[in-house]
């Protein structure tokens, strides 16, 4: 630790968790698909090697505390108890005595269930209402189990689906194999477990909230009946287990809810639905008192997700004012997690405000982050850019479910940055079988991407700028002010690429790849912006040239010609900035597109929304003046609304400077638009074959 910041300090001091002790403060949260019991990749549970191997390299890059991810006690395909599979648990023993090895400690979290909070993906929500199909599936995947609530309630996901009320006999089924399992994972050496969760509007959360229990039983009405699940829950692990066997709670603080799919943003004003600050005080006192030993806390609900799952847009450490009260009440430890930053968190360690400070995905985008902290070599931590884009791409629109490929739902979890993240077995650098010279051009995020894993291998390698900068089209997206870790991202890109032998050509066009004598070219040449074809579209400031143009001359009154990510990126900026955003969209909702996580686009709707910055759907531009747009709503109707300035973001289209031939690769977007993930994902796909 000689050469670690003072300022991190405290994040390395060791704590307990009743007998317990965990050597540093740093807790690698749960995250969905990182269960050591399979997540939704196989038939039934089993002990899963690679999120093994993903822990077992976390451990040894001294993380403190490894939380898993969650394991539903029933799983989700077959529909097999955890505690059945005792094979698992053998596995799980030889996994424990190589982490112990480490210094790390681990707890295994389990989940009751998702509730109406499940994704269901959108094919299969027609399944959910055919009775016969149902019937005839339900051995392999019972859709009405997994969604079952505490009472009838509408999905998070699908409007076209009303989720049932578990019975009685299944939340006894329930209580009875969360002890069963806990006892289990005890008698494997597993450091304790995690209960999931009062937390993020899951089923267990559900029966908390008044909003989400109409049941008139002991499981619902007063608190005590809304709490009850939770509770048995506990005392039914420690009369298995024992009262010294440690038991953590995933825990929201609050709901943030204002309605069914609605969440309330950073600072508004509004009625909580769910459980308020006051209901929380209360609740986590009664939490501990029933035999909860630690509270693994954010704020939240999937119908407020983007508290739970941070985008760009949350403010940094977004949770910790409310975590650091709720410790108040309560003698245990406490953990914070949503975006917290590692000065913030060792200030609030030292300063008794937590217990531990809660990281999740910037273990994805640098699985050795602690060890280069330590090492004081922070500037070489790549940062997570809050993306969503690989760990958790569950994206949602008006008239769909999860729009998720049933591929991605079976593999979250994964890193648009590393595509080696829980996806050992199909990426890998492996050392070339014969040393080529490849020419790469264009000098973006994958271009500088693809000469790094050429030069990984060993080939040798020239990168072609025509332009003074590295970045590309990404210099543009990391603009905003929001956008610090995409900047961040760009200055690690800078950095890494000088770590190996790549001769970097700047102000370089390439106008004859012959001339490069190389034996394999890459081209990286990204995309240009698409036009629309009407009367005064000249008049409009394409989306790159606003973000990385001259913003004095932007007047107040701004029209954004496209509701696409970009274009709700550009307006939510200028509303920050004082200015007056106007989005007109043709399609039927904002950001319409697969692969952008909801806890993203929610934010971004719901901002809007409680913002009341205009937004004109099904609308179509007829004409683009000096003061103001023209365009058609879906009903015939004119629509005119002022305008100083017009921003247009319609999308883009690839602009490859070569052509695909047998040794010219085309990659990224100059290949398919896309996002980070396809540009980085692509330059692998690529580079591992040369």
């Amino acid at each position: 630790m000689a050469n670690l910041d003072k300022k991190y300090d405290a994040l390395f001091t060791p704590w307990k968790i009743r007998d317990v002790e965990i050597k540093n403060r740093i807790v690698l949260c749960p995250m969905g698909g990182t269960s050591l019991f399979g997540w939704m990749e196989h038939t039934g549970n089993h002990f899963d090697k690679e999120a093994a191997k993903f822990f077992l390299e976390k451990a040894q890059n001294n993380v403190g505390l490894i939380i898993t991810g969650i394991a539903p006690i029933k799983s989700t395909y077959m529909g097999q108890w955890l505690w059945q599979n005792e094979k698992m648990f053998v596995e799980l023993k030889e996994f424990m005595d190589e982490i112990h090895k480490t210094g790390a400690k681990l707890f295994i979290q389990i989940t009751a269930g998702m509730g109406r909070s499940w994704a269901i993906p959108t094919p299969l929500v027609p399944l959910h209402n055919l009775p016969v199909i149902k019937t005839l599936i339900k051995p392999i995947i019972d859709i009405p189990y997994q969604c079952a609530s505490p009472s009838e309630l509408p999905s998070r996901w699908s409007d076209k689906i009303t989720t049932r009320a578990l019975t009685k006999k299944e939340i006894h089924e329930i209580i009875d194999a969360f002890a069963k399992t806990a006892k289990l994972c005890m008698d494997a050496g597993v450091d304790g477990v995690e209960v999931h969760a009062v937390h993020e509007g899951y089923l267990l959360d559900q029966f908390t909230m008044e909003y989400t229990n109409k049941r008139t039983d002991e499981y619902g009405g007063s608190f005590e009946n809304r709490y009850r699940f939770p509770v048995e829950i506990v005392k039914a692990i420690k009369a298995k287990c024992g009262e010294d066997y440690p038991v953590s709670l995933r825990y929201s603080v609050t709901s943030k809810v204002k309605d069914f799919c609605v969440g309330a943003v950073p600072g508004e004003e509004y009625t909580e639905i769910g459980r308020d600050m006051e209901e929380s005080e209360k609740a986590a006192k009664y939490l501990q008192d029933a035999g909860y030993d630690m509270l693994n806390a954010d704020n939240g609900t999937y119908d407020s997700w983007y508290w739970a799952h941070p985008p760009m847009y949350m403010p940094l450490n977004c949770n910790l004012d409310d975590v650091s009260h709720i410790k108040k009440f309560v003698d245990i430890p406490v953990v914070c997690a949503g975006r917290m930053e590692p000065d913030v968190g060792a200030k609030a360690v030292e300063e008794g405000l937590i217990d531990g400070v809660g990281v999740a995905r910037q273990f994805l985008a640098d699985s050795e982050w602690v060890t280069k902290m330590l090492e004081g070599r922070v500037e070489d931590i790549r940062p997570c850019i809050c993306c969503h884009n690989a760990c958790f791409n569950m994206a949602k629109y008006k008239g769909t479910a999860n729009q998720q490929s049933i591929y991605d739902a079976s593999h979250i979890a994964r890193c648009a940055l590393d595509p080696r993240v829980m996806q050992s077995d199909k990426y890998e650098i492996k050392p070339a079988k014969r040393i080529k010279k490849i020419a790469v051009i264009g000098g973006g995020i994958g271009g500088m991407e693809a000469a790094i894993v050429c030069a990984k291998r060993g080939h040798k390698v020239t990168l072609y700028e025509k332009s003074d900068r590295l970045g590309g089209i990404f210099i543009a997206a990391a603009a905003p002010s929001y956008k610090e870790k995409d900047k961040m991202l760009i200055a690690w890109y800078e950095r890494e690429i000088q770590k190996y032998p790549i001769e970097i050509k700047m102000n370089t066009e390439v106008k004859d790849i012959d001339s490069l004598g190389a034996d394999e070219v890459i081209v990286a040449t990204g995309a240009k912006a698409r036009k629309i074809p009407v009367p005064g579209a000249e008049k409009a400031i394409d989306a790159v040239d606003y973000l990385l143009g001259d913003k004095s001359k932007i007047g107040q009154n701004v029209v954004i010609i496209g509701g696409g990510l970009t274009g709700c990126e550009i307006a939510y900026e200028l509303y920050l900035e004082g200015k007056k955003p106007v989005i007109i969209e043709a399609k039927h909702d904002l950001i319409v597109s697969d692969g952008i996580c909801l806890a993203n686009s929610s934010f971004l709707r719901d901002f809007f929304a409680a913002n009341k910055v205009p937004t004109y759907l099904e609308t179509n531009i007829t004409k683009i003046d000096d003061t103001y747009v023209l365009g058609t709503d879906k009903n015939g109707n004119n629509v005119e609304v002022k305008a100083d300035n017009v921003i247009l973001s319609v999308g883009y289209v690839p602009t490859p400077a070569f052509k695909k031939s047998k040794h010219v690769h085309v990659i990224g977007d100059a290949n398919k638009v896309g996002n980070l993930r396809t540009v980085i994902w692509n330059a692998w796909d690529v580079c591992m074959k040369l």
